[in-house]
């Protein structure tokens, strides 16, 4: 099994320049958790989250219909290819902390890649499992130290 086999490749993307406000619509539209950031030749520039709208534009009193996300996006992405095997795709997620992975080939997006991609893949479940037990551990002893309640 590939990553072609078991990953999303209908996703919507955003262009750098379009505004945080448009990026903020579009993932509650689509019930989304991040947006992949592409140029108009399908070439990967980032991602952009919905915590990445509230932490670096809303939260520091930024006009969301005027910060482009290509401010606020983040660049240094991991990513897989349609090729990779998923056993380590889960892996690279959960030493990573994300729940998604962009699926790239020759630079350009032709898919996303999700724990809940993986989880549906009967041979991967105890892998996704894993990767998402570390990820939400993670989460939580972050809540703790900062004494906020898990």
């Amino acid at each position: 099994m590939q990553i072609r086999d078991c990953m999303s490749g209908s996703v919507v993307t955003i262009a750098p320049e379009e505004s945080a406000a448009l990026a903020a619509r579009l993932l509650t539209r689509h019930n989304l958790g991040a947006l992949p950031v592409c140029s108009y030749d399908g070439h990967l520039r980032g991602i952009v989250t919905d915590r990445d709208i509230i932490t670096r534009c809303v939260a520091v009193d930024q006009d969301p219909s005027r910060v482009p996300v290509s401010d606020i996006m983040s660049r240094n992405l991991e990513t897989v290819g349609p090729g990779d095997d998923p056993h380590a795709a889960a892996a690279r997620m959960a030493a990573h902390q994300v729940r998604r992975l962009p699926v790239v080939e020759q630079g350009k997006l032709v898919g996303m890649i999700s724990l809940g991609d993986l989880a549906r893949s009967r041979k991967l479940d105890m892998e996704a499992a894993a990767a998402l037990s570390e990820i939400s551990t993670n989460v939580k002893s972050r809540h703790r130290r900062r004494g906020s309640a898990p």
